[in-house]
């Protein structure tokens, strides 16, 4: 499997740098971005993949989050892809929203038509992208950690809870913690999973943490919340995910924070306390 090298710089003593691939598994051209911290100059480095929101690309995270200095400074590899199949062959919302179609692919696995052609990103996260990092990249894939913003938030609880032989540590920034109970998600998985809603559970954050059975695998699941984001009560709904986490056991730390909101100046505030939790968690 082949990459495309579409630019690459020095930063913080590291190297970032944006790649683009043909996927099979969306059956379109797929981008992604690495950075990859100084200490992999002398082996392989733990690794963390942060999955973006709404309308993101494989860019926002890294340039707008300020994460590489802190990343550095530990050792941590950044892995972030794009949030959907891209292409003018690849079908868009029909009302041409934002919250559904290209740039919103919420980390399912479509199955009906036309978006089960191209919108696999379930599987792309969790199988192809993990093979293009780790064949081209010098991450140890038994060191992995997963984070993500609303959408990706969403997306990282998901796969995280899933996939607990993957992935070592798990946390999210303002995740969409139901897709059963969210305007946002009750759309989405409408078109890509179909009207019959049991379907829908294995991607609801909030019923996964419900039934998820290893609840002693990750030590603690981190989830800041800014307690003026203007999506908090309609379309997130921590107090779900909360509810469920107790009910199942899983280790949860909600922290909500007064006068923050849903962009990147929060994720920003406190990106540099999720690298250091997943370096502690990923550590040896």
């Amino acid at each position: 499997m082949t990459i495309e090298t579409l630019s690459e710089t020095n930063c913080f003593g590291g190297r970032i740098g944006f790649y683009r691939h043909a996927s099979s598994t969306n059956n379109c051209d797929m981008r992604f971005s690495v950075f990859v911290p100084p200490q992999a100059q002398h082996g392989k480095v733990p690794v963390l993949t942060f999955l973006s929101g709404l309308t993101c690309t494989e860019e926002n995270f890294m340039v707008k989050s300020g994460a590489q200095r802190v990343a550095a400074e530990l050792g941590l590899m950044l892995v972030s892809p794009d949030t959907s199949p891209r292409g003018d062959d690849v079908p868009d919302d029909p009302d041409k929203d934002y919250d559904f179609g290209l740039g919103a692919g919420f980390y399912v696995n479509a199955t009906e038509t036309p978006w089960s052609a191209n919108y696999q990103m379930y599987d792309y996260i969790t199988t192809e992208l993990q093979d293009l990092v780790f064949r081209h990249f010098p991450g140890d894939a038994a060191r992995h950690g997963l984070t993500g913003h609303s959408m990706g938030g969403h997306g990282a609880l998901v796969i995280g809870l899933r996939n607990p032989a993957m992935f070592r540590s798990l946390s999210a920034f303002a995740p969409i913690c139901t897709t059963l109970h969210s305007p946002w998600g009750r759309k989405a998985l409408t078109y890509y999973l179909g009207e019959n809603q049991s379907n829908w559970k294995d991607y609801d954050a909030a019923e996964v943490a419900r039934s998820v059975q290893d609840s002693g695998h990750y030590s603690k699941i981190l989830v800041d919340q800014g307690a003026t984001d203007p999506f908090l009560e309609e379309q997130l709904k921590p107090a779900l995910l909360e509810a469920a986490c107790e009910e199942s056991g899983l280790p949860l730390e909600l922290r909500i924070h007064d006068g923050y909101d849903h962009g990147y100046y929060f994720i920003s505030t406190f990106i540099e306390d999720h690298l250091r939790f997943h370096a502690r968690e990923l550590r040896g």
